[in-house]
């Protein structure tokens, strides 16, 4: 939703839940972990009212222990956090899961994937950035491939359950090679909301990705 038209806000929700795609996914900046603001809480308790599909919230904040049930309480139902940014995140994963949500944890392009194998059991999701995160509409940064790859080889090793997501520069040039690596969740932005036609820019990504 960071690419959507925040004036025309309860349009562009109403238009996701029309479409194909399963969920909404929120990017939470604080200017401070990222180099940029987005949107806060008031923001997704809105969106939350209005949406018919779960919400998946991805925080780009320092120290996101602080606001893990007050994210509860806006509605998200998927909370990620960025492993670069919590100290305990195996106490911060188990803290998301008791609070109802499922957990999420998200790692930065320079960041292996080797970091996780300690934590896989307690994530619900691990959440791959293709580009760096703060802005939307970067380019798609092309050793995402081989971090997906090494993840999918990560979960299943360790027979964990653990989705993989791929959120930065996902369009329809990428997204079956990525789905090909190993990733299950894409997450679209500027491919989406950039289109003239968002909702069936949606079901293309899908068609793609369901092949």
């Amino acid at each position: 939703m960071l690419s959507s038209n925040f004036g025309r806000l309860d349009a562009e929700v109403e238009m996701v839940n029309e479409s194909v795609a399963d969920c909404f996914h929120l990017d939470i900046m604080d200017g401070l972990f990222v180099p940029n603001l987005s949107y806060g809480l008031p923001v997704v308790k809105a969106i939350a009212k209005k949406a018919a599909k779960p919400l998946d919230v991805h925080l780009m904040i320092q120290h996101p222990d602080r606001y893990l049930e007050a994210f509860k309480e806006a509605g998200a139902a998927w909370l990620t956090v960025h492993y670069e940014a919590c100290t305990h995140l195996h106490r911060t994963l188990r803290a998301i899961r008791a609070l109802g949500m499922k957990a999420g944890v998200a790692l930065n392009p320079h960041t292996p994937v080797t970091m996780l194998t300690d934590v896989v059991h307690d994530a619900d999701l691990i959440l791959i950035m293709s580009v760096n995160p703060g802005f939307g509409g970067q380019a798609f940064i092309s050793h995402a491939f081989r971090k997906v790859a090494a993840m999918k080889e990560l979960v299943l090793r360790e027979k964990a359950a653990t989705l993989i997501e791929v959120d930065g520069g996902v369009d329809t040039q990428n997204a079956a090679a990525l789905c090909d690596a190993g990733a299950d969740v894409l997450v679209a932005g500027q491919a989406i909301f950039g289109s003239n036609n968002p909702a069936p820019a949606i079901r293309r990504i899908k068609e793609l990705i369901s092949k």
